[in-house]
């Protein structure tokens, strides 16, 4: 899809929710001052003279905006259902109105538990109705486009047999369209007739389908196999697990899908829809803000110890202060990671290592970092800039990489989130000396990635705590 109709269509919904909260508030106001009933005087004398009503129609609509930022209202604002929609406008706008009547009347008196109801549920059904109905407007406009065949995902096809030609062909022949733009297919198999051939175009291998993903924008992937070709669905899936695709596949082959899977109905053409399970959009923007937050808090307050640890590196060996290496982040993309020395230089001049327990590479002081994670501190700076989080599976480099997916493929499914400076893995297993510990440690972080939330990340980082605490690190 076309990323200047994503960004315009996203500032429809922007713009509009701001409109409906602006007026919400307006109206809101207006019934309370014609409402001799109430008895919010001082609330009105104080927040609702003219000076402060303008400032209130400001920040009150930037409040609603970053709430539906923080529950992820905005994200896939083409793929969300209207009733679905509805549904969540009732639970946030429910959150919204009880934070606004907190802060309001945080030192107000109210004459009536009854009154305070009154213009909170006011609030409520104004600012709900207005909301919902806007977006029910402007989604069923976009719906239309959909149905119309005027907006469109672009849609890969993996397999080039009977299956993907049924699916192509159903797709193709909805009277309203579930929003699949065909760009093509890949094949999977090798010597063997393609018969999707003359119906979409070959885009190459599926060997190939990260290049293929990237080079024609594709938005969603519909696995369409046949029952010799079920072998080879694991590996495919951590393939397409990798990357940004919303990866479909035909029912029968439900019972051998990896992960969690979501029933979906596309019109005529019922398929599965593969979660990967990620955790909420909201747990996933407080996640951010919380590195956010943690990371320039800890580079603030530990700054003297910084730079006390950077004194003690210096003087423990010749060498620069920091170490810094190309690490694998994110969907695959490279970031330098930063950490304090801990080994002596030239420590890897015979080619890539990882370290043991008695690694005599470690300098005195380097050990020393080590047991309490001193040695970590600079990577706070990689969380700020967005490259990690404080908690996610701890990157590799690409040397290992390579070695880790000869002997478990499914390693690409970590590459789904970003790494984090401690682990799952970390914690419940600890160093790996070795590929095999790796793999061995690869289980924890996979058994993170399914269950990942708030409450998972906090409980790592208090057990992190407790190994810096009592000096367990290596």
């Amino acid at each position: 899809m076309d990323k200047r109709l994503q960004k315009l269509q996203l500032f429809k919904f922007v713009f509009f929710d701001f409109l409906a909260a602006v007026l919400a508030w307006i109206l809101f106001i207006s019934i309370l001052n014609a409402n001799n009933g109430f008895a919010f005087d001082t609330i009105r004398e104080q927040l609702f003279i003219e000076e402060n009503l303008l400032f209130s129609l400001i920040i009150i609509p930037f409040f609603w905006l970053l709430l539906y930022y923080i529950t992820g209202t905005y994200n896939n604002v083409f793929k969300r259902s209207r009733l679905g929609q509805f549904g969540q406008t009732i639970f946030i706008s429910l959150i919204g109105v009880l934070v606004i009547f907190f802060v309001i009347l945080l030192d107000q008196e109210v004459t009536t538990s009854k009154e305070y109801f009154q213009s909170l549920v006011i609030l409520l059904l104004l600012h709900t109705t207005l909301t919902s109905t806007i977006r029910f407007i402007l989604s069923s406009r976009l719906i239309k486009k959909i149905h119309n065949r005027q907006i469109g995902f672009n849609t890969l096809i993996i397999g080039s047999q009977k299956k993907a030609v049924e699916i192509t062909r159903e797709l193709e022949s909805q009277k309203k369209s579930s929003g699949n733009k065909l760009i093509g297919y890949v094949y999977t198999g090798k010597n063997e007739e393609h018969i999707m051939d003359g119906i979409l175009p070959c885009l190459g291998s599926f060997a190939n389908i990260r290049d293929i993903i990237a080079s024609h924008e594709i938005e969603e992937a519909i696995i369409a196999l046949e029952p010799r070709e079920h072998k080879n669905i694991g590996k495919m899936l951590t393939e397409l697990y990798s990357t940004d695709v919303t990866v479909k596949i035909i029912p029968d082959l439900h019972d051998i899908l990896l992960g969690a899977v979501k029933m979906t109905s596309i019109f005529g053409t019922p398929l599965i829809q593969i979660q990967s399970g990620l955790m909420p959009a909201w747990q996933q923007s407080i996640k951010r803000f919380i590195d956010v937050a943690v990371s320039l808090f800890s580079l603030i307050i530990l700054s003297p110890l910084f730079l006390i640890t950077a004194v003690g590196v210096k003087l423990s060996s010749k060498g620069p202060v920091f170490y810094q290496h190309k690490r694998i982040g994110q969907h695959g993309k490279p970031f330098m990671m930063h950490k304090f020395r801990s080994m002596y230089v030239d420590a890897e001049k015979h080619g890539p290592q990882l370290s043991c327990k008695d690694d005599p590479r470690i300098t005195p002081f380097g050990r020393f970092m080590r047991k309490v994670r001193l040695d970590e501190i600079p990577q706070f700076y990689n969380v700020l800039l967005g490259y990690m989080s404080l908690v996610g599976p701890r990157p590799e480099r690409q040397y290992y990489i390579d070695q880790i997916v000869k002997k478990a493929p499914h390693y690409k499914l970590l590459q789904k989130i970003k790494p984090g400076v401690t682990s799952w893995g970390q914690v419940k297993f600890g160093y790996a000396e070795n590929v095999d510990e790796m793999i061995e440690r690869l289980k924890y972080d996979l058994l993170y990635l399914e269950n990942m939330s708030l409450a998972v990340d906090f409980k790592i980082l208090i057990y992190t705590a407790l190994i810096i605490l009592q000096g367990r690190g290596q």
